[in-house]
């Protein structure tokens, strides 16, 4: 599992007011609760609660002014209660809470599923003939991902459908071309130019997770299966093929990249 550290200091909530919170939305919840941070997160803070019966986690928005459309965990908690029920691999949402009042921004809580998470996309810690098990098994996950009708688990109106890879190429060109800070780059100047009069033909639409790579998945203790999918916060309607092509991107991308995503 992730590092759990004590509860970070900007990041402290209302334990009281979440227990109480839960004794009203979560089935066969009884305190007392303790709770701990996940050191990764860092985008949206995510906590381990534990009960003398019973273990959850806990996503919420970071406190204070937030920009629009960021940190989205009302999308997370929606898709993965809308897969609950097709068998895909996603721990069990017990609620949402849109109210801020209650610990100081919205949150949910789901299952904690125990199991095996992996930073390094190359499986290094693991023998070399065990690897391949693993990454089998995430395309299979992926696969199966994309193959669920977004229409028959009430996710038709999650995303736009079609022109998903032309807004991607337009919107991250816009976000280069307008940080100044960051410079620019003949090699980078070109690909923006190149890249609208390129686009794939072929426009497919299907339930994206965004971000799928190796750690933001738990896998089982011991055997090469993903017991949970993570990290739903840029999920949406879109290209498959995208999807897939950010998930292969990984075993290319040098470690110390993967090491700063976490």
């Amino acid at each position: 599992m992730s590092e759990v550290i004590p509860v970070r200091e900007q990041h402290r909530i209302d334990e009281a007011a979440l227990a109480g919170w839960m004794a009203a939305h979560v089935p066969g919840f009884r305190g007392p609760l303790r709770i701990d941070q996940f050191a990764g997160g860092q985008s949206n803070p995510t906590y381990r609660l534990r009960t003398p019966e019973a273990s959850y986690v806990l996503r919420r928005k970071p406190p204070g002014e937030l920009l629009k459309g960021a940190h989205a965990i009302e999308r997370e908690a929606r898709v993965m209660a809308a897969l609950a029920g097709t068998g895909f691999p996603v721990p069990k949402v017990h609620g949402l809470c849109e109210d801020a009042g209650v610990i100081g921004s919205a949150f949910f809580v789901m299952d904690l599923v125990e199991g095996r998470i992996f930073w390094d996309a190359s499986f290094s810690e693991l023998p070399r003939e065990q690897r391949a098990a693993h990454m089998d098994a995430m395309n299979a996950t992926i696969a199966a991902l994309h193959g669920i009708d977004p229409a028959a688990v009430g996710l038709d109106d999650f995303g736009r459908h079609g022109g998903y890879v032309a807004r991607q190429v337009a919107r991250w060109s816009q976000q280069y071309l307008a940080d100044e800070a960051a410079g620019r780059h003949p090699a980078m100047d070109r690909l923006v130019q190149w890249l609208p009069a390129h686009l794939p033909t072929a426009d497919a639409t299907a339930i994206v997770h965004g971000d799928f790579r190796a750690d933001n998945m738990i896998f089982h203790p011991t055997e090469p299966r993903v017991l949970a999918v993570l990290d739903w916060e840029l999920s949406t309607l879109g290209d498959p093929l995208a999807d897939f092509a950010y998930h292969a991107m990984t075993y290319r991308m040098p470690r110390d990249i993967l090491g700063g995503m976490r």
